[in-house]
């Protein structure tokens, strides 16, 4: 009798790789990048008030972060692979109720997009300090820019087009490509991660790992690159097209410029070549002070507007390249034994930023034009240059360095 065998790949799941990630990074590009551009406007569209969207935005960023901090310790009771398909099924979900189309439907759609992001960014995050080696940090964050590139280009442009032409159209491309996401996190088998051992005396509070955060001050400078770098994108992202509606320039302008600046994701090889030639502090100083100049400019009021919406364009590419460097000081410094807490640390940038620029938007707009948000986005920029000079000068040359094969 034949001995009936069971294939290697499916008794042991293979070690999953940088590209492996990567491509699941690219499917959530599709998942978000078609929408990042539809919501402003549809916001807009629905409320016709600024001040509003940004109280709104403020809201469901507070609620992001305390879901993204309360993650680690959920992830105590529900398996990481079942929190991931979680964070998953919430942007399909969330993409269904906003065909609906209703005002209401829409802002809940956000909700549950923002929650959705944080939920799989923490556990995303969490796989690859478990996956991938430190020496290969560079080059996984290369890689998954340059597989997320396509659904960051064409995605923001493309999503307004279809929204002006059938509204519920980029949702369902939305949702479809969130089903795609959570097919090949299926297909990659990443399980519940791997099993370090920890202290048995843990504390029971979620938040207990706040203590051995704000003790290791690499990860506090990390954590603030990637907080402001966020707010120079919600500036970008949020405010620049209802910029360009206040001042006749069309509904469509900011999905196009956004798309443009990411067609610069295809670039991210030729980036991290850049960066290894120089080093992580020179190429995170460089990123904050060009945004600084750029984005202060925007905000000088005598300015055209078309004149201030090209110094965001061109300062949305430095952005791109503190995409690539600004979190590799945070990721290069956390202890295997903190993995999941950290992750989760990390991924509140995307939260406070949510909480911190609308907040200061909402401030802002009772007593100035749109303009001022580029203004004050342009001084925490200036405020992240000067912490990036405390970094080691030779901090990630060695470590960014790819491995001769």
């Amino acid at each position: 009798m034949f001995e009936r065998r069971i294939p290697e790949w499916l008794r042991h799941a293979p070690t999953p790789s940088v590209k492996g990630f990567a491509s699941l990074a690219g499917l959530e590009a599709v998942v978000r990048g078609i929408l990042i551009s539809v919501f402003p406007v549809a916001m807009y569209d629905a409320l016709q008030d600024a001040a509003v969207i940004s109280s709104i935005y403020f809201l469901i960023g507070v609620l992001s972060l305390i879901t993204g901090l309360l993650v680690p310790f959920l992830i105590r009771f529900i398996p990481r692979r079942w929190m991931y398909s979680i964070g998953a099924f919430g942007f399909i979900l969330g993409s269904s109720l906003a065909i609906l189309g209703s005002p209401q439907m829409i802002v809940l759609s956000l909700v549950l997009n923002s929650m959705a992001t944080v939920i799989t960014f923490v556990c995303f995050n969490t796989y690859v300090l478990d996956y991938i080696a430190r020496v290969e940090l560079g080059k996984c964050e290369t890689l998954r820019m340059f597989y997320s590139a396509l659904g960051w280009t064409v995605g923001p442009v493309l999503g307004v087009l279809l929204w002006t032409w059938w509204e519920p159209a980029p949702f369902i491309i939305s949702a479809l490509a969130a089903v795609g996401m959570l097919g090949m996190f299926l297909y990659l088998r990443l399980g519940n991660g791997k099993l370090i051992t920890r202290s048995k005396h843990q504390s029971p509070n979620p938040l207990g790992f706040l203590g051995r955060f704000f003790q290791q001050p690499r990860l506090i400078a990390g954590w603030l690159f990637a907080v402001i770098r966020s707010c120079g994108w919600w500036a970008y992202v949020v405010y620049l097209p209802i910029y360009a509606v206040e001042n006749g320039l069309g509904d469509q302008l900011g999905g196009i410029l956004l798309s443009l600046t990411n067609g610069a994701l295809f670039a991210s090889p030729l980036l991290l070549k850049w960066m290894q030639k120089h080093s992580i502090r020179y190429s995170v100083r460089t990123g904050f002070i060009a945004v600084t100049i750029l984005f202060s400019i925007a905000s000088i009021g005598s300015l055209a507007p078309w004149m201030a919406i090209a110094s965001l364009f061109i300062g949305s590419f430095f952005l791109i390249l503190l995409d690539i460097c600004a979190g590799l000081p945070f990721l290069m410094a956390v202890k295997p034994s903190e993995r999941t807490e950290m992750s989760a640390i990390y991924s509140s940038y995307r939260d406070v930023s949510g909480i911190a620029t609308p907040g200061i938007a909402w401030l802002v707009l009772l007593a100035a034009p749109i303009s001022g948000v580029f203004a004050i986005a342009g001084a925490a920029c200036f405020v992240a240059w000067g912490i990036a000079g405390r970094l080691h000068p030779r901090l990630g040359k060695a470590r960014l360095r790819i491995p001769a094969e």
